[in-house]
């Protein structure tokens, strides 16, 4: 079977074997039948008038023809599709050339069928935005999708089920019947017979929108502010690595080297975006750092070794030379944010979630510090980075919803406008126009809204000439229509694609605005938006949290995760207490932790779970590095001693401000000496010696803690627990208690004795007997002078004297560093 001819003349092509009327239509009946359809279209088409909805969101994707996307039905087997339309803007005595495909998807094969444009049903255009989203509702054939001209048409063979053609149909704008500028609809449609049904009728439809420009028009045009973002999910990790004295980098992938060269999607982005004029670039500014990190040497993790958390090493890293790609991406960039007109917008460094925490973690203490060091660090790095002056009082929250919690949150960081999208804050039905994007929302904010028509076309990949199309025509539709809504109102618009925006997106969303630009639209940065004076009709009002979209809510970071984020500043700030060079810790953690708040674990769950336990496992590593070894039990061979406890510290700093606690579990069976302040020398260890006195023989559970000094100390670390056994009670303790005993019954016999010599009277002021004379037993003569009972001593097992604990030492019968006696049971004692 031969490919059919395809014709854009002015003469309508005959299918052989069918008679035809005068303007070369087959001849059975179809005229009759085209009054009536002409009839009801018109009637459709004023009844459209009177029940056309107000402008919606599209559906994702923005495709106006959601039937292409359905199953074909039995009625309407037929599915077409727009892909491309040239010139996008029609203008007169042009040329509309329409390519696309036909497919049978239904059951049985067409017959006689054919390919042809409809000429709108009226000579009008879609004068409000509701009439456009009304055409894009349409799921099939209707009468007031007008009527087909009879030429060009597009003569299709016999094609079975499944088959598919493509078709080039070229019509003149003057054959549209087109009267004045403005929108309207230009359908094709497949009319023709099946197998099992031989009733010639409409087939399928396939519906995109043509702006028509007559030239000389007075209105204003409307101010437009496109959003570029350049976005990543974070790949620095916290972990650097030592490579003879420079410190490197250590990224958790590499996918950024494929981004940064031609053909990746941040390359592509600023590549695209590096044409266009009054461009408001959304930076991230860890992706910078990062792409500065790759222009040196640096290390990535191996897969699996993100979340273990161990230090980067050369058994668990890759080591990558330096990538011409990053810093030619750099450059590239450079330059284009430095074009006339052009605005760069620094988002908190990391771009963390502001919608999660707003919602989720408000009343983590950390929260706070950590937005307030993103937003200095953000504005600090693009600065930096790019050469630039920047703005950082923007917040833009997860896909642009907002709500009163999300705007305070906001305000709490310093961010005095909020981007946000127009399903947030639709206008109320009484405003049957576009009102400017900036409106106050109190609290010294104003919030620019997105306008949800215009922005939801361009929300997902673009990747097939349709849906690039689709997109294309409906934003220019859009735009015109609300430019002559109120020709000498001139309004500013917001354009708000996704974060991630894909390549092929930003390309369709260029060549769209390069198409309006001086024409109806006019480029503006956001700055010059925001200054715009607000439309006292449109909405201020921020939703309530109720109002919150269920979907973007299930995807929140959880309470858990910001939790451990929260967690892991509290132990990073403890960490930077006893360093004496904490400047090697702070940034890599502090930054780490930021970016373990990143809107983009949104779509990467499982990935964020993972860095954020990354971090946690890592820090925990350097902090356990000065620690009590393990030990099990201690002997304490007497009543008194010395406990010898080391401390080790394998960090590459020396450590200090931090003390030694032990805490006995029985405090009456064994007592134990003061805490004790240390000094750790880097990769070395310690001794203390804490004095112990011992009541009773047997185990003693102690506990060994780490503290922080100074104000409000803190645990450091981990305790260890350990036994002290007591093995005996020592002599002297004994010779004591029986001295005591017998010194109680000498005084009993005494008391006794003197009672029998009074005759047992009491003295007049009590029982106290007095005696009569100088006491025999008294040990220098002395009247009344009482025997005084010996203080029990405790031997000094150093034999110096000294019964207190002492400073740092290393033990006897021990190596240097004090291994031998910490790594395993110990038996200290006199």
């Amino acid at each position: 079977m031969s490919e059919p001819a395809r014709h854009s003349g002015l003469g309508a092509h005959r299918q052989p074997g069918r008679a035809t009327g005068p303007h070369g239509r087959p001849a059975d009946g179809r005229s009759t039948g085209r009054l009536a359809r002409r009839f009801a279209a018109a009637c459709a088409a004023a009844l459209t008038l009177f029940t056309a909805v107000p402008a919606m969101a599209l559906p994702a994707g923005g495709n106006i023809n959601p039937a292409a996307d359905a199953a074909a039905t039995a009625e309407y087997p037929v599915v077409l599709s727009i892909e491309t339309v040239t010139p996008q803007l029609a203008v007169p005595n042009g040329t509309v050339s329409i390519t696309g495909h036909v497919t049978n998807s239904g059951k049985s094969a067409l017959k006689g069928a054919h390919a042809a444009v409809r000429k709108p049903v009226s000579s009008k255009p879609l004068q409000r935005r509701s009439e456009l989203q009304g055409v894009a509702s349409r799921t099939t054939p209707r009468g007031d999708d007008g009527t087909e001209l009879d030429s060009p048409q597009y003569a299709l063979p016999e094609l079975k089920p499944g088959q598919s053609l493509p078709y080039t149909l070229s019509v003149a704008v003057s054959d549209l019947g087109l009267s004045e500028s403005g929108v309207y609809e230009l359908a094709v449609d497949a009319w023709g017979s099946t197998a099992d049904n031989p009733r010639d009728r409409a087939l399928g439809i396939a519906r995109t929108f043509l702006p028509f420009s007559q030239g000389g028009t007075e209105a204003q045009p409307t101010k437009v502010t496109t959003l570029w973002p350049l976005v990543h999910a974070p790949v620095l990790a916290a972990q650097t690595t030592a490579d003879n004295d420079q410190t490197l980098p250590v990224l958790r992938d590499d996918s950024l080297a494929t981004e940064f060269a031609p053909g990746g999607r941040l390359y592509e982005l600023v590549d695209t975006g590096s044409k266009l004029t009054g461009l408001t670039w959304v930076i991230d500014p860890d992706l910078l750092d990062a792409a500065f990190a790759m222009t040196g040497r640096y290390r990535v993790q191996k897969p699996g070794s993100e979340a273990a958390g161990k230090s980067a090493k050369d058994d668990n890293t890759v080591s990558h030379d330096a990538s011409p790609a990053a810093e030619a991406w750099l450059n590239k960039l450079r330059a284009a944010v430095a074009k006339s007109g052009s605005q760069v917008i620094a988002l908190p460094y990391a771009d963390p979630d502001l919608a999660s925490i707003a919602h989720n973690g408000a009343d983590l203490t950390g929260m706070g510090t950590a937005l307030d060091k993103a937003a200095t660090a953000g504005r600090l790095t693009v600065e930096g980075r790019l050469s630039v002056d920047t703005r950082s009082d923007v917040a833009w929250p997860y896909q642009g919803y907002l709500d009163q919690q999300i705007a305070g949150i906001a305000r709490q960081a310093g961010s005095s406008l909020v981007l946000a999208n127009g399903a947030s804050m639709p206008d109320p039905d009484s405003v049957n126009y576009t009102p400017t994007a900036v409106r106050p929302i109190g609290n010294g904010q104003s919030a620019v809204v997105a306008d949800a028509a215009v922005s939801a076309p361009f929300q997902n990949d673009l990747s097939t000439p349709q849906d690039q199309t689709d997109a294309a025509q409906r934003f220019l539709a859009e735009t015109f229509t609300i430019t002559h809504e109120q020709p000498q109102n001139q309004r500013g618009l917001l354009v708000m694609p996704p974060r991630e925006m894909p390549a092929a997106t930003a390309k369709v969303l260029a060549g769209a605005l390069q198409t309006a630009t001086d024409k109806w639209l006019t480029p503006v940065k956001l700055d010059t938006l925001a200054e715009l004076v607000p439309d006292p009709k449109a909405n201020t009002a921020v939703p309530s949290p109720a109002d919150y979209p269920t979907q973007a809510r299930a995807s929140e970071l959880p309470a858990d995760a910001l939790s451990l984020t929260d967690k892991i500043q509290r132990n990073l700030d403890t960490l930077m207490r006893v360093l004496t060079l904490p400047q090697r810790v702070r940034g890599p953690f502090s930054a780490a932790m930021v970016r373990s708040l990143s809107t983009e674990w949104r779509t990467r769950t499982a990935a964020g779970e993972n860095y954020r336990h990354g971090i946690d496992m890592y820090l925990t590593e350097l902090t356990d590095a000065v620690q009590v070894p393990k030990k099990k039990i201690v002997t304490l061979a007497g009543n008194t001693g010395q406990l010898q406890v080391s401390v080790r510290n394998d960090l590459t700093q020396t450590v200090t401000n931090l003390k030694l606690k032990l805490t006995s579990s029985q405090p009456n069976r064994l007592g134990l000496g003061k805490d004790e302040d240390l000094v750790l020398p880097a990769s070395q260890s310690v001794t203390l010696r804490f004095n112990a006195e011992a009541r009773n023989n047997g185990p003693v559970t102690v506990i060994a803690q780490l503290y922080t000094t100074g104000p409000n100390p803190q645990p450091y670390g981990t305790p260890k627990i350990f036994t002290v056994e007591v093995t005996s009670v020592t002599n002297g303790v004994l010779y004591v208690f029986a001295g005591a005993t017998v010194l109680l019954v000498l005084a009993a016999l005494r008391f006794f004795r003197q009672r029998k010599r009074r005759g047992g009277q009491p003295h007049e002021d009590g029982d106290q007997p007095v005696g009569d004379g100088p006491a025999a037993d008294g040990p220098d003569g002395a009247a009344g002078a009482e025997p005084e009972e010996p203080e029990a001593s405790e031997p000094d097992p150093s034999g110096s004297g000294s019964t207190g604990g002492g400073p740092a030492q290393t033990p006897r019968a021990s190596s240097p560093d004090g291994l031998d006696r910490t790594a395993g049971d110990e038996k200290v004692g006199p």
